[in-house]
């Protein structure tokens, strides 16, 4: 997939369903979905809408966005590389009411090492990116790639984008680069389909729906990623989420103690 030089973009809100398939169900959405959208422009392949796309996650030391606490519930800082390009994207994908807001800005691989200095300088188009990360403290965690297949069209209401992506494979990491080494776990056996829309749903995408009988899912590729590269994740965020529950509790019924001894003292008095 082709980038074009640095830019900073901002994407208009958009609607995203995602479906995860079993292998034969997804083999039948790229042959409905081929006949019936036309292929990603920047894509390649034998049908002309493939590519593989790269992504590093980033998270804190004690996984606020895995945890989904907090602001960090609702944003992902992620970088993205779409096959052996020297270029990548620098996003923030931000989730809010169902729907989702991209920024992203192009920079080149090599800019990379420049994330992990204490000013990455002003002047570079990823400074946004890397003022995001210190001031949340986060951290490369995670690469997870998958192969993609990429419908497009475009309707009275905007384009729209059905993407099919495959063979999942997630890599712990330390640092934002993209290593090409043997290690990567297998995230599972099903594909993500996701569509992507403004306004209302297409027809074409409701009529796949109903031809296959979709089923809408919540799926977190990122949260596939940690499961199967650093597994240990889950408990330690699961302990953490536990904890603060009961201090939560414990803290609620402290409260309440207080409004009772207060009412009993003026009672009293």
């Amino acid at each position: 997939m082709t980038v074009g030089s640095t830019t900073r973009e901002t994407r208009d809100s958009a609607s995203e369903i995602k479906f995860l398939l079993k292998p034969e169900t997804a083999a039948h959405l790229r042959e409905r979905a081929r006949a019936l959208l036309s292929p990603d422009p920047h894509a390649g392949g034998p049908s002309a809408d493939e590519y593989i796309s790269t992504t590093v996650y980033f998270d804190t030391a004690d996984y606020a966005v895995y945890g989904r606490r907090g602001s960090y519930r609702r944003a992902k800082y992620r970088i993205r590389r779409y096959d052996r390009s020297p270029e990548v994207f620098l996003e923030r994908k931000l989730r809010t009411s169902g729907m989702v807001t991209k920024r992203r800005t192009t920079v080149p691989l090599t800019d990379l090492p420049r994330l992990l200095m204490p000013d990455a300088g002003a002047g570079w188009g990823g400074a946004w990116f890397h003022e995001r990360l210190r001031l949340r403290r986060m951290d490369a965690v995670c690469q997870v790639s998958y192969l993609r297949t990429a419908r497009v069209g475009l309707t009275d209401n905007g384009p729209i984008r059905l993407t099919i992506d495959a063979q999942l494979y997630g890599l712990a990491v330390e640092a934002p680069d993209f290593a090409w080494v043997p290690g990567a776990k297998p995230l599972t056996d099903a594909c993500i389909a996701e569509m992507k829309f403004r306004g209302a749903m297409p027809a074409v995408f409701k009529r796949l729906v109903e031809e296959l009988a979709l089923m809408p899912e919540a799926i977190s590729k990122y949260r596939l990623g940690i499961l199967a590269a650093r597994p240990g994740v889950e408990a330690t965020v699961a302990q953490a989420a536990a904890v603060a529950l009961k201090n939560q509790l414990d803290n609620c019924q402290g409260v309440e103690l207080s409004r009772k001894t207060l009412t009993r003292t003026r009672e009293d008095a």
